[in-house]
């Protein structure tokens, strides 16, 4: 017998129990479709958080902050350095904000590091408020934009180098401040409230340049350079002597193509100097790690199903066996050998675990592209750009091999029982 008719026979025998055959092709379906669809969500999870969070930092960027001072500083409060940065009234917060960062100082020894070749202090623009005409003022977190971040615009374009005073604006002002989509918002101007050094109240106009998309995390409002001078040049209003910058972060730039050995080296010279250095894949490998975790125990649960539908292989394969054992005798007297015989009855197992896991996975796709853009304008509809399944074609096909090789294993020991038939006896059964 040819390989081919071997296949042909295996094809044709599974459904000889047309029942039996039928639900164990339920129980793998059930496991396939399991995994298809765990596997799919997880994808699409992960691929959101990489394009969500991926905005903030560049690649070849390290976002810098001062290290801690000792390993207790961990789990309770530092104790107070009068060396350290402290910031008052600073281009890093409004009047009477505090905090530790770092000073100019600090910004050229982490210049200093081998390694980088670009330092971007993170500035938070002392910006109270934000209206349109004709709207209600409300609160705004605008920052200095920066080369480290890669915003996901809706609509317009990154802030310039120019000296128009230009503000990238998140989404989720859009309807407040009265603008009918992002389109509808650029181009138009917009009021900042400051409040100076003696707490009286200033406006700085600003253009909308670029609508930024909600995510994950927003990035907030980013404006430029000019639009950063005239919001610092409103708040001093007042000021009595020269307060010294202090910076919370800052972003040092690198060499895109820096080895991972590389990047560490440099990590390691930057705590050596007093700073911690952490890259996009630092920042979101938390993330990810929680993603990987409960889509690994979700496909758990989806192999512990295939195991059990393996078990319905070899329960209906042996039966297969019992039943035919006079057809194995005579196929063996015949001349068909021990290998012909336990590769019938492994094909009839891999037969229904292709069929099984086949249908699982097409309708996992089925089912996951008709929800899909239902859940994202219902359920998802506050995380634009969620692909809540994506089904990649390589994982598809692996799940598919995979059942097919679980389908073979389960079926080695029927067929093992079959090929050891002496034809005599097989004969000979009642």
């Amino acid at each position: 017998m040819r390989a081919r008719d071997v296949v042909a026979s295996a094809v044709q025998n599974t459904f000889r129990s047309k029942l039996r055959a039928s639900l164990t092709v339920i129980a793998i379906f059930i496991g396939a479709f399991t995994l298809t669809m765990t596997s799919a969500i997880g994808a699409g999870i992960s691929n959101f958080i990489d394009s969500q969070v991926g905005a903030i930092g560049a690649p070849g960027v390290l976002a810098v902050t001062p290290a801690p001072e000792n390993d207790a500083a961990v789990d309770s409060p530092a104790v107070y350095d009068p060396e350290r940065a402290t910031g008052g009234a600073s281009i890093d917060g409004p009047p009477g904000f505090t905090a530790v960062g770092m000073n100019e100082d600090d910004l050229d020894r982490i210049a200093d590091v081998p390694g980088i070749t670009l330092v971007t202090p993170m500035v938070t623009l002392p910006v109270d408020s934000i209206a349109a005409a004709g709207s209600e003022r409300y609160e705004l977190s605008l920052d200095l934009a920066s080369g480290a971040f890669v915003p996901d615009l809706a609509a317009g374009a990154a802030v310039a180098d120019v000296d128009e005073r230009q503000l990238q604006l998140p989404a989720d002002y859009l309807e407040p401040l009265g603008f009918a989509d992002a389109e509808a918002a650029i181009g138009q101007s917009v009021t900042l409230g400051v409040t100076d050094a003696v707490g009286e109240p200033h406006e700085v106009d600003a253009v909308v340049v670029g609508v930024i998309n909600a995510g994950l995390l927003s990035i907030g409002a980013e404006g430029n350079q000019a639009l950063a001078d005239a919001a610092l040049a409103a708040q001093r209003t007042g000021m009595t002597g020269e307060a010294a910058p202090v910076y919370l972060a800052t972003n040092a730039s690198i060499d895109p193509a820096s080895t991972p050995e590389q990047i560490a080296a440099i990590k390691a010279d930057l705590l050596d100097a007093g700073f911690q250095g952490m890259t996009v894949a630092d920042q979101i490998g938390a993330f990810k790690t929680v993603i990987d975790v409960v889509t690994g125990v979700l496909n758990a649960f989806a192999v512990i199903a295939l195991l059990a539908a393996g078990f319905g292989i070899v329960n209906t394969l042996l039966m297969s066996v019992q039943e035919r054992t006079r057809e194995i005798g005579l196929m063996k007297a015949m001349g068909m050998r021990a290998g012909k015989v336990f590769g019938l009855f492994s094909m009839e197992a891999v037969f229904i675990g292709l069929l099984g896991s086949a249908l699982g996975a097409g309708v996992a796709i089925a089912t996951g592209l008709i929800a899909a853009p239902l859940l994202a304008e219902g359920l998802f509809s506050e995380l634009p750009g969620l692909e809540i399944v994506r089904f990649e074609p390589l994982s598809v096909a692996t799940i598919v091999l995979i059942v097919m090789a679980i389908a073979f294993a389960a079926g080695t020991l029927p067929a093992r029982r079959a090929a050891r038939q002496h034809p005599i006896d097989a004969l000979r059964y009642e």
